[in-house]
């Protein structure tokens, strides 16, 4: 459902380390349950409202004011961009909470983590629920409203340039181009 589109330009970097690029997502869409056409959600917060929804109330072309399955699609699944897909039924992040994902290098998957309040990153229910204990003002957030599922990465989107780790039995980290793969 989400997408994470390419960039040309110099993408964003880490704050720690300059030469490290950071790929997250930059624009959410649903797909129609009627007519299978994209359309992009307006927010994070829209798009997570969506999602945690999908299995009781899928999403249709006319959830969107003055959108019908007649229009014409808002954003086309291509190699444009690379799309993730996050499974439906994930949680709305508590208020307050923001929950970020982040592309690795070799595209091979996202990793989820969430920031508090007070812009902690948190990476495991573990420390979520030590963030907790440790500031009573969040003990009414439940612990099952925090999903650490990734988006599945689809293979047929990722740039072929990209350079992707390839197992091998002698050496695991063995990185090979995709076009060489293919």
């Amino acid at each position: 459902m989400a997408l994470k589109e390419r960039s040309p330009e110099t993408p964003k970097t880490s704050s720690k380390n300059p030469r490290v690029a950071v790929r997250s997502i930059d624009t959410y869409a649903a797909q129609c349950d009627k007519c299978l056409k994209w359309r992009v959600i307006a927010t994070e917060e829209e798009y997570e409202e969506i999602r945690s929804k999908m299995e009781d109330s899928p999403f249709v072309c006319n959830r969107k004011p003055g959108v019908s399955c007649d229009d014409p699609a808002d954003i086309e699944y291509n190699a444009t961009r690379t799309w993730v897909i996050d499974r439906p039924g994930i949680p709305k992040t508590p208020e307050g909470f923001k929950r970020s994902l982040v592309l690795r290098r070799d595209f091979s998957k996202m990793d989820a983590y969430y920031i508090t309040p007070t812009g902690k990153k948190l990476r495991t229910r573990n420390e979520i629920a030590a963030f907790i204990d440790a500031n009573p003002k969040y003990k009414d957030v439940n612990l099952s409203d925090f999903n650490f599922t990734s988006p599945k990465v689809m293979e047929d989107t990722i740039p072929e340039d990209a350079v992707r780790k390839v197992s091998s039995s002698g050496n695991g980290n063995k990185r090979k181009a995709l076009k060489d793969a293919a």
